[in-house]
């Protein structure tokens, strides 16, 4: 018992030094500092997102009221300095009983060249550019501050790379190379500073605007909802559902960090959160301490992949991409639902191989089959509610109108049943006794004692997803605004509901609900502090980029390594990916290497004539920059679930990389195969793909555990892999029985693309000199089809000249021509821009043909190995 609470000490520790702070006054009015400010910084994030600035400038005629929401980037900023610099020791020997008087120093400095920028806007508005002595002071010292709280909240990596932008900017112009390649002669002291500092294209920029406007509400949501009794009730529902299977609390171990991770965007802390339950019932039923913390980590860090909040970097892409954030949850979907179920399959091959059992269980125990019933009609049920929610909707439309009164007072009515419901059952607790024999609760009891939790999670979806004809989504931010609001309303009073329902004095019950919501309040605070000051850091990094055109030079270099061969890009920015998430927060590296990288991948792409969705090169990054949270020798979650299991840290995050192999797969097959994230794909294909990928997915996944139904032999594995590939990519074969497209050149060319059906889709390839090179390089777009008039439609203008189509310069446009315009090649040099060759896709057997003689292959498999079997597959 002394050892279990001595493990979750050390876990609980990992998590405040890496995520929350580590620093515990002695003095009370330190520690009520720190939670004072964590309280006030989770008030006034609620506040800039409400109506009530509004509705208080208009009622009192102040305006500071409503432009502080104007400001919040400078408030947010100065908060977050202020909580780093007060919760974190600055070094591993600072002193963590007490706040030393060089961090009250730097706290004064950090908030108030962030507030200065709020109190001295007017002046600063007067003269942009031209910045006063006083302007670039406190910039130095603002850049200065954040970069120590960067340091003592994350470590030193982040640091060193910003530091390194930094130097560029102004050293980068001293370098010949650099300045052939991005026309940029270097910035003084004062641009560059005040273009950090003093702009919104540096700290403050997008970055740090999506973690003040929309980030902060998720993490806040989430830190209710799990102060409130709700994460531990996903934990208690998943151990009900799957525990008694073979290697049940393993399953329940991925079960449950997808249903955490949907609302929390840290792996450690997810980590912490479901293995202090899950990995001492795995190690009790027999798995290895480190497989059962590789287990946790391996679901724990790809809960961030999980619609429909997601990771932080999620709201990134919304700004990055230009797209809803409907669409970004849309192509999540089907790979992260691909990766849990494969990780799921792949906890069942372990548990084969070890010979394992289950939880013990009271009651009738749920088969597998019922488990799959339960899901599939889960989905459908939830398709039905959904449904009838728009319609009813509808019906009330008329009364409602574009009030939401009426829907408040229907959620409240579904509120207060469901409570009162779940009064009739014992009260979801928390596992103290670890002495005890592992035991799954029922799920019925379980499923209805929190079932209420589910309500806010309904309002976010539906704000986030739902659209009537009278009736339009809310912004990601308004969406978790509402939600958090519920949420808090749920916080506060469910314990003393459930007591006035069975009859018991509430008091109490009040007292613990106002706990549970100022915990929450303090928790989403501390969760914001290290992503509050890495995307100002890495705001520095895109500053850089906007004022030399860095990634011009770090693209070249890849592109040069890479020697335009995009596989091999692709393998380089996954290995940077992963080097940099060693050391930076995902939110962080996913910025990083999205700046940098995506657009060298797009043009690669472009040059090999593969036409690379922007949406797929960010999922890509988002990927690689997720599974580094498990990558040795540095991955924290695998230090947070070793302090859990008592095992080897490096050798848990090793296993839980071999875990993760299967999610570091699909990154490199939806660059390839967009399909995997419903690019222009109808329902019905959508169903089809997800059940031949999910097939495929778990085929790779039986082939790197070396267990199929039995024991795989060599040749085996490789059949299974091939399968896997066949699956995934059957257009592959079929290009090498036919040609993919109809080529022409030249006049012809012209004629191919007049006689092509509209609906189809026309690539162009051009050749041209390099605005910034002068070297002639190709370019492939996408145009749609309209028959003689695909190119003027896309403002186009192609004449012939000795049997060659020259290219004018275009001049605006739509932005699917941008690859060709005049700041990508040289219109006026000595080599003319050329369409050399015009490709419309033949008209050619379905590639998925090949899917027969993969599915026959599999039944061999099948008929070899189960004659090798020797045990039940469940």
């Amino acid at each position: 018992m002394a050892e279990t609470k001595a493990q979750d000490r050390s876990a609980d520790d990992m998590v405040a030094e890496a995520d929350t702070g580590a620093r515990n006054p002695s003095a009370a009015w330190q520690a009520k500092l720190i939670i004072g400010t964590c309280i006030v910084w989770s008030l006034f994030q609620l506040y800039i997102a409400s109506k009530v600035p509004s509705i208080l400038a208009t009622s009192t005629g102040i305006g500071f009221f409503a432009n502080i929401v104007a400001q919040s980037r400078y408030v947010h900023l100065a908060f977050a300095i202020m909580l780093a610099t007060l919760a974190f020791p600055l070094t591993k020997s600072a002193p963590r009983d007490r706040i030393p008087a060089y961090d009250w120093a730097l706290l004064v400095l950090g908030v108030a060249a962030c507030l200065y920028l709020v109190v001295f806007r007017f002046q600063i508005a007067d003269r942009p550019g031209l910045w006063s002595t006083s302007d670039i002071v406190m910039s130095a010292v603002g850049m200065s501050v954040l970069m120590v709280s960067v340091y003592r909240s994350l470590g030193l990596p982040l640091v060193v790379i910003a530091s390194c932008f930094i130097l560029f900017a102004f050293f980068g112009g001293y370098s010949e190379w650099a300045r052939n390649i991005t026309n940029y002669g270097g910035a003084s002291l004062s641009k560059a500073l005040g273009h950090y500092w003093m702009q919104t294209e540096g700290v403050f920029g997008v970055a740090l605007g999506v973690s003040a406007d929309m980030i902060f509400l998720f993490v806040l949501f989430g830190a209710l909802l799990d102060r409130a009794g709700g994460g531990n009730w996903f934990i208690k529902v998943a151990i009900a559902l799957l525990g008694a299977l073979r290697g049940g609390p393993a399953k329940a171990s991925v079960l449950s960090s997808m249903l955490t991770g949907m609302i929390s965007g840290s792996s450690i802390a997810n980590t912490v959160t479901t293995g202090t339950f899950t990995i001492p019932l795995m190690k009790r039923i027999g798995f290895p301490a480190e497989k059962a913390g590789a287990v946790e980590v391996a679901s724990s860090t790809n809960g961030q992949l999980t619609p429909p909040v997601m990771g932080a970097a999620a709201f990134l892409m919304v700004e990055y991409v230009n797209i809803p954030y409907i669409d970004v949850v849309k192509h999540a979907f089907l790979p992260a639902v691909i990766s849990y179920i494969a990780l799921l399959y792949i906890v069942h091959l372990e548990s084969l191989k070890m010979g394992l059992k289950g939880l013990e269980k009271p009651g009738r125990k749920i088969g597998v089959l019922m488990i799959l019933i339960l899901f599939l009609s889960g989905f459908i049920f939830l398709g039905i509610c959904a449904f009838l929610m728009i319609g009813l909707r509808g019906i009330l439309d008329p009364i409602m109108g574009d009030s939401i009164y009426a829907a408040v007072a229907l959620i409240g009515v579904l509120y207060v049943a469901l409570v009162s419901l779940s009064a009739r059952y014992p009260d979801i607790e928390e596992d103290t006794d670890t002495d005890a024999a592992p035991i799954a609760p029922r799920l019925t009891p379980t499923l209805i004692g929190g079932l209420y939790f589910s309500i806010p999670i309904f309002i976010l979806v539906w704000n986030l997803m739902v659209r009537t004809e009278s009736l339009d989504r809310l912004s990601p931010a308004l969406s978790a605004f509402w939600a958090t609001i519920f949420m808090i309303i749920i916080a506060l009073t469910h314990r003393p509901l459930k007591a006035f329902f069975r009859g018991e004095g509430h008091a109490a019950e009040l007292v613990a609900g106002w706990r549970d919501f100022v915990n929450g309040l303090i928790l989403g605070a501390r969760n914001m502090i290290g992503i509050g000051v890495a995307t100002g850091a890495a705001g520095i990094i895109v500053g850089t980029i906007s004022l030399t055109g860095a990634h011009q030079v770090i693209g070249q270099v890849i592109e040069v390594i890479s020697g335009g061969n995009l596989i091999i890009l692709l393998v380089l920015v996954a290995v940077l990916s992963l080097i940099l998430g060693m050391g930076l927060p995902t939110t962080a590296n996913y910025i990083v290497v999205s700046s940098l990288m995506a657009p060298v991948i797009v043009s690669v792409g472009a040059q090999s004539g593969l036409i690379v969705p922007l949406i797929a090169v960010h999922m890509f990054v988002f990927y690689f920059g997720i599974l580094a949270d498990d990558t040795p020798p540095v991955g924290l979650a695998a230090y947070a679930a070793a302090a859990i299991s008592r095992g080897d840290p490096i050798k848990t995050g090793i296993q839980g990389f071999a875990y993760d192999i299967r999610t570091a797969l699909l990154p490199f097959l939806f660059i390839f195969n967009t399909d995997l994230l419903l690019i222009d794909v109808g329902l019905f294909k959508a169903i089809f793909v997800f059940f031949i990928s999910l097939t495929a997915m778990l085929l790779f996944a039986a082939a790197t555990q070396g267990y199929f139904i039995a024991k795989s032999r060599m040749w085996e594995t490789g059949v299974l892999l091939l399968i896997a590939f066949m699956l995934f990519r059957p257009g592959y074969f079929l290009d090498q029985v036919t040609e993919k497209y109809v080529t022409a050149q030249g006049p012809a060319a012209l004629t191919l693309i007049e006689e092509t059906d509209p609906g189809k889709d026309v690539r162009i390839t051009v050749e041209g000199p390099d605005f910034d090179t002068a070297k002639v390089r190709p370019v492939t777009v996408l145009l749609p089809a309209a028959g003689a008039s695909t190119l003027s439609d896309q403002s186009l203008s192609v004449f012939e000249e000795d049997g060659k189509l020259l290219l004018d310069e275009p001049f605006g446009g739509p932005e699917v021509i941008q690859p060709l315009g005049g700041t990508e090649f040289d219109y006026y040099g000595d080599s003319p821009v050329t369409i050399t060759r015009v490709e419309v896709e033949a008209d050619r057997i379905p590639k998925e043909i090949f899917f027969l003689p993969a599915l026959l292959l599999l039944a061999g498999i099948v008929l070899v190995q189960r004659r090798r079997a020797t045990q039940a597959p469940f």
